[in-house]
């Protein structure tokens, strides 16, 4: 059992490490800062259930009164839905503070592999990752996650760059950093809400299989870092590009008029564009995530054999 007194990991999750089971990381800021309340959480329990159909255990993500939280329980996932913007969304520079003053904290894609390293899980399932956000020669506006895929040897599964970026650049930057981005049974670099970006991943690969062989030969040899996994959103749910582009276009346009800069820029983009589309855009989202919940499951699966 770890000893560290600024990580929690619940029971389940630590018998199934224990016994070399699967296990699947989630976030919290999808919880408490992707959609509102009760459908965040109803969301958040289906993950859950749908890691479960899938053969491996879930383990979500979260600070909780200053602790590292790997497993939170359904009261916890609760509590974390209703408190909703309330809950510090805490990146890596947020920690310190955080966990030194006791307090909560919804963990981004970057906080989630931390967590998830420490405790010794692999694989973690999520919607989109942040990147290079578009005007970023000028603004600087990098998200953490790209730094952290470099550093941390944690897989992420997710259905690629956030369409609010610029998905270009951010291949470029993982690509810098030595970073594989693989396409589940594509070569397209999926763009969340829509399958295809017009950018290509390095490889594509088609099995549960062979992406965790690919993973566990990176961890032998030592490469640090992670792997980012992109799994097209499903067909049914696919948006069409050009409307979910020009709604991105409005949605940016009227961020920089507000002035709205750093880690509130993706909330109020995500927001915006769910208003934009009548609430489309979040049954796109809520979809993609299960999507790649049971990807990662099956992939978890895999890496336990190798």
């Amino acid at each position: 059992m770890n000893m560290n007194k600024y990580l929690s990991v619940s029971p389940e999750v630590q018998a199934a490490l224990d016994a070399g089971k699967p296990v699947v990381a989630l976030e919290s800021t999808i919880i408490s800062h992707g959609m509102p309340y009760p459908k965040n959480v109803e969301t958040a329990l289906n993950v859950e259930k749908i890691i479960r159909e899938n053969g491996a255990v879930p383990a979500t993500i979260a600070i909780i009164g200053g602790k590292l939280t790997v497993g939170c329980t359904p009261e916890q996932i609760e509590y974390l839905g209703k408190r909703g913007l309330d809950v510090p969304k805490a990146s890596r520079r947020d920690l310190p503070v955080l966990l030194a003053r006791g307090e909560d904290g919804a963990t981004t894609v970057t906080t989630t592999m931390i967590a998830a390293a420490m405790a010794g899980v692999k694989v973690f399932a999520t919607g989109g990752i942040g990147g290079v956000h578009r005007g970023a020669e000028v603004t600087m506006d990098i998200s953490a996650d790209l730094e952290e895929l470099a550093e941390t040897p944690v897989m992420v599964i997710c259905a690629g760059a956030k369409s609010i970026l610029d998905i270009g650049l951010t291949l470029e930057y993982l690509e810098t950093k030595g970073v594989p981005v693989i396409g589940y049974g594509t070569e397209d670099m999926p763009a969340f809400y829509t399958r295809k970006s017009g950018f290509k991943v390095d490889y594509r690969l088609d099995t549960p299989a062979e992406i965790a062989a690919a993973f566990s030969a990176k961890l032998e040899c030592g490469l640090r870092g992670g792997m980012l996994v992109a799994n097209p959103i499903p067909e049914q749910y696919s948006m069409d590009p050009d409307y979910i582009n020009e709604n991105i276009d409005a949605a940016i346009k009227e961020s920089v008029e507000l002035g709205i800069t750093g880690k509130k820029t993706t909330p109020f983009l995500l927001d915006k564009i769910q208003k934009l589309t009548g609430g489309s855009s979040l049954e796109a989202n809520i979809q993609l995530v299960y999507n790649n919940v049971a990807l990662g499951a099956k992939i978890a699966a895999e890496l336990c054999k190798q």
